[in-house]
């Protein structure tokens, strides 16, 4: 029962805070970031840390951290998926409940540009670092990385962008950079989703960093997704963000993943709240494009 689950992870944080660190040492790690099909499918659940815990018309669906897990749970248990992408209290209540074994799994990096603020492009590091994602057997780090040309904080958000790339490829973990070319419409940043404007923040975020062998692209899918994805020979996993039309968006996302730089899904609202409800049945369905 989720109720037991919830009082067995606030015990342990209470009476026993070393269960944390044996359980991530005691986990049976992925063999590949890849699974059986030569792709991924990874959940995400970053999104409260960064205040973004809107799904749909609800503001505050994944502020539930009860539901949330008990959601995360189902998705991770279904065939196919093969890890998972969240911060460090959402990665240790999994790891308390024992569901990453054979998972691989990132940790969120970077979560101080919080959802309308002022200072959103200013999006410091303040979730995992390189040393602890080594520390705890994952499999490598996220970081989102809006280029705003209109924003001074610009060059500081690539800056730290290029140092974490660097501290996880000197580690030979993975380094899943998000880039978006962004700016403020009427006090808000928005990210530009046209074609071209995908490909120059492919291109800039290609280039962070004094190495890239370890460095993978987290990319949105828009038109003409065989040029965006002809910009670079890095990795690239596409993102779900939130689906208003469910059949367009995994049409789409099944013919982008045809092309050879395509290496997976990372999925998070769409799957976890999908409209009609059914977490098992959504993650599945994704799974069926790999």
């Amino acid at each position: 029962m989720l109720s037991d689950n919830v009082s067995r992870i606030v015990d342990a944080r209470v009476n026993d805070p070393g269960a944390i660190a044996a359980a991530a040492a005691r986990r049976v790690k992925a063999t590949s970031p890849l699974g059986e099909h030569g792709k991924a499918m990874i959940i995400a659940a970053d999104h409260p840390a960064r205040g973004a815990n809107g799904v749909g018309a609800d503001p505050s669906a994944m502020a539930d951290r009860f539901e949330l897990l008990d959601r995360l749970c189902i998705a991770l248990d279904r065939p196919g998926v093969t890890g998972v992408l969240g911060t460090a209290d959402i990665l240790e209540d999994l790891l308390l409940l024992g569901v990453l074994d054979g998972k691989s799994v990132f940790g969120s990096m970077n979560r101080a540009g919080l959802a309308g603020s002022v200072f959103e492009i200013d999006d410091r590091f303040t979730g995992y670092d390189a040393e602890t994602i080594a520390d705890m057997g994952f499999d490598g780090g996220k970081m989102l990385t809006r280029i705003a040309l209109d924003d001074p904080a610009t060059p500081s958000v690539l800056e730290n962008t290029a140092r974490a790339v660097d501290e996880l490829n000197d580690r030979q973990l993975i380094a899943m950079v998000e880039p978006f070319l962004s700016a403020w419409h009427d006090g808000r940043i928005r990210n530009d989703l046209s074609t071209d404007a995908v490909i120059k923040s492919i291109t800039i975020a290609s280039g962070l960093g004094r190495r890239t062998a370890y460095t993978w692209l987290k990319l949105p899918v828009v038109d003409d997704m065989e040029r965006v994805l002809a910009s670079s020979t890095l990795p690239a996993l596409l993102l779900g963000g939130e689906v208003k039309d469910a059949d367009a968006a995994f049409a789409s996302w099944g013919k982008a993943l045809k092309q050879p730089t395509a290496r997976g899904l990372v999925v998070g609202r769409s799957l976890l709240y999908p409209s009609d409800g059914d977490v098992a049945g959504a993650v599945d369905r994704a799974v069926s494009l790999l």
